[in-house]
């Protein structure tokens, strides 16, 4: 499933998809993380299937950090300041006092929580599209993943392997697939309403149209050189009914 995001990532125009491992091997919880800083991430998934001892569990389940889980951190972060990179802006706290160093500390973990709880909401409309939530809502844990103070990060539980009837579908080529488009719709819609500073994204951001009265999704795709499909699916349309006064996320033309 992770491959076929990257997949499905590495075609979308600004975006580029980093593997955390290429094969069947273990990288510890923590190196995750650094490898994600280290390649200046603006967003960290972590794709698992789920068990459980009872063979009827079922469904998924999207976490971001918990409150909890972010506290701890903190601390561990504040601790050994002097060894840690820079959060994202370039911000060192190496040589900040204690309580400067934990008010910023506390801000980046503040947003990042707040952004990761965005992406997972979205992440999570996608997969209720494919079949039964395990839980209907996002979760909270103090998963290591998630622990990084500055890097929007959500962790997907995609079905219970330990569920005869799951297991088969995660290991369906069909359902991987649908599985990675329905976690790409989500990425696109952050980043949409999110786009890094000074990225492609962030220029593509300001190619949006407000419908007026007598407008059609058709003409609307034809004067802005995309196609009816893009259109409809850079903005989640299931019809081609527009209201007069919405406003439409252009998408990028392919090769710009």
């Amino acid at each position: 499933i992770a491959r076929e995001l990257a997949a499905l990532v590495r075609k979308e125009p600004g975006m580029r998809p980093v593997l955390i491992r290429e094969g069947d091997y273990y990288v510890c919880l923590r190196q995750r993380i650094n490898k994600a800083r280290k390649q200046n991430a603006d967003l960290f998934i972590s794709i698992h299937a789920d068990g459980f001892h009872s063979k009827r569990a079922s469904g998924s389940s999207v976490f971001v950090l918990s409150r909890r889980g972010a506290s701890s951190e903190m601390g561990r972060w504040l601790e050994t300041r002097e060894n840690s990179a820079d959060l994202a802006g370039g911000v060192s706290l190496d040589d900040k006092d204690d309580l400067l160093a934990e008010v910023l500390l506390d801000l980046s973990q503040s947003a990042t929580i707040e952004a990761s709880h965005e992406v997972a909401s979205n992440m999570l409309g996608g997969l209720k599209r494919l079949g039964k939530m395990h839980k209907s809502s996002v979760q909270r844990a103090g998963f290591v993943v998630l622990k990084s103070p500055d890097i929007p990060s959500i962790l997907i539980e995609t079905a219970f392997i330990s569920n005869p009837q799951e297991e088969n579908k995660l290991r369906d080529k069909r359902h991987q697939k649908k599985l990675a488009q329905a976690m790409l719709s989500g990425i696109r819609d952050y980043f949409g309403n999110n786009p890094p500073p000074g990225t492609h994204m962030a220029a593509l951001a300001a190619r949006k149209y407000k419908v007026k009265s007598g407008d059609t999704l058709s003409q609307i795709a034809a004067v802005h050189q995309v196609s009816l499909s893009s259109l409809r699916g850079y903005n989640s349309l299931k019809s081609d009914r527009l209201n007069v006064g919405d406003t439409l996320r252009i998408p990028p033309v392919r090769g710009s």
